[in-house]
């Protein structure tokens, strides 16, 4: 450049008013020369290289808890209860004696069914006696033959009546071992819902306590019959197989539950109130963590996506129109944005179904600088930050 204004000068010999014209005319030229920036250094764009996997899709679904077994305790006959003979809350096995009814009276009617049938023994005892002494009679005509059919048919009425006697006491003594209301099934007993001194019947609507299994339990969780429908498109077709049939949960409070569960099956009818369909699945509860009734959100792989490709959500945007875009490291190093199909996410990353190819570098670093269709310094996502050039010095 001329060192007219921008380089030192010896002035000591001008005179004054030139002097003055001199020093400004300086001073504009120096403001003029800061005025000259340096062009601003090409943004380092990090990208990552997409590529297809395999990608369980997942999803979570509303669900309630159910016991594995639930048994409504009642008696069979009726009675006076005398005593309640377990703790409420705590774990009963099948066969244990819960309630004992007073046995007075099914011991008396056991008492005399006994009587019943040794009498009737010793009807049919006489009665055959009898049959046998006439027959060699009727054969020799000592005795009338319609006297022997008849004594013959007496002893077969008191065979009978034996067998009839016999019946009546096995019912008596069952009816005695029902006066002791045993546990059907192994599980936590509820509260009583009779006392000691209650009158309680054979058949009765309400149940004396409640037995629930609870380790393992059922999980009822609701699907909507379009998603359903959609899910099993989906299957039909050769972009997605099954899934394997694993579930997990996460409780009222938010928190996960620790063990995993299988689904176990899904019923073949939708329900005309909601809408929806029942997957059932089985979880253990060692602990008796779950509790029948409890709400919790499942969430389950129900198909896997071939060939998927991922990008972090970092890397995708949407445009006014509602599309998802991406910018990828385009020919020559310049940024090229891409209009993409993004319908849903999976974990902390995008599911594209179009608009990328394997071997694409989608850009998810340094966007904040980057316009499309301008240079970029492409680098791998996560590289530590370079310096930029230093710019060159104005003249």
């Amino acid at each position: 450049m001329p060192q007219t204004f921008c380089e030192d000068s010896d002035m000591r010999n001008l005179p004054t008013g030139r002097l003055s014209l001199v020093v400004l005319a300086t001073a504009l030229t120096l403001m003029g020369c800061s005025k000259e920036k340096p062009s601003p250094p090409t943004p380092e764009a990090g990208y990552v290289v997409v590529k297809t996997e395999s990608v369980p899709l997942l999803v979570e679904l509303p669900g309630r808890t159910a016991a594995f077994e639930m048994s409504e305790v009642r008696p069979q006959v009726s009675g006076i209860v005398k005593a309640r003979l377990f703790t409420e809350g705590s774990i009963v096995h099948a066969g244990e004696t819960l309630y004992q009814i007073d046995p007075s009276l099914y011991r008396a009617a056991l008492n005399q069914a006994a009587a019943n049938l040794d009498n009737a023994r010793a009807q049919r005892e006489a009665a055959a006696a009898r049959a046998a002494r006439f027959k060699p009679l009727a054969q020799i005509e000592a005795v009338s033959k319609q006297d022997y059919t008849d004594a013959a048919a007496t002893a077969k009425q008191a065979s009978a009546a034996v067998a009839q006697n016999a019946a009546q006491l096995e019912t008596a003594r069952i009816n005695l071992r029902f006066t002791r209301v045993p546990a059907p099934i192994s599980g936590r007993i509820g509260r009583s819902l009779v006392t000691t001194g209650a009158l309680v019947s054979a058949g009765q609507a309400d149940p004396l306590t409640t037995i629930q299994r609870l380790d393992p339990i059922y999980v009822d969780i609701q699907q909507s019959s379009a998603d359903l429908l959609a899910l099993r498109r989906q299957l039909a077709g050769d972009q997605a197989s099954p899934s394997a049939a694993t579930v997990r949960l996460k409780l009222e409070d938010g928190s996960d539950y620790g063990l995993e569960g299988r689904l176990q099956f899904s019923e073949a009818m939708v329900d005309p109130a909601t809408g929806s369909v029942t997957l059932r699945a089985r979880f253990p509860n060692p602990q008796g963590m779950l509790l029948p009734g409890m709400y919790v959100r499942a969430s389950l792989s129900q198909i896997t996506r071939r060939d998927a490709i991922l990008v972090p959500q970092a890397g995708v945007s949407r445009n006014p129109k509602g599309e998802a875009t991406v910018l990828v490291v385009g020919k020559g190093d310049k940024a090229e944005l891409r209009q993409v199909t993004a319908d849903r996410t999976v974990g902390d990353k995008w599911l594209i179904t179009a608009g990328l190819k394997p071997g694409d570098k989608v850009i998810v670093e340094g966007l904040g600088k980057i316009r499309p269709d301008k240079p970029i310094r492409p680098v791998p996502a996560g590289s530590p930050p370079q310096a930029p050039a230093a710019p060159a010095k104005a003249g």
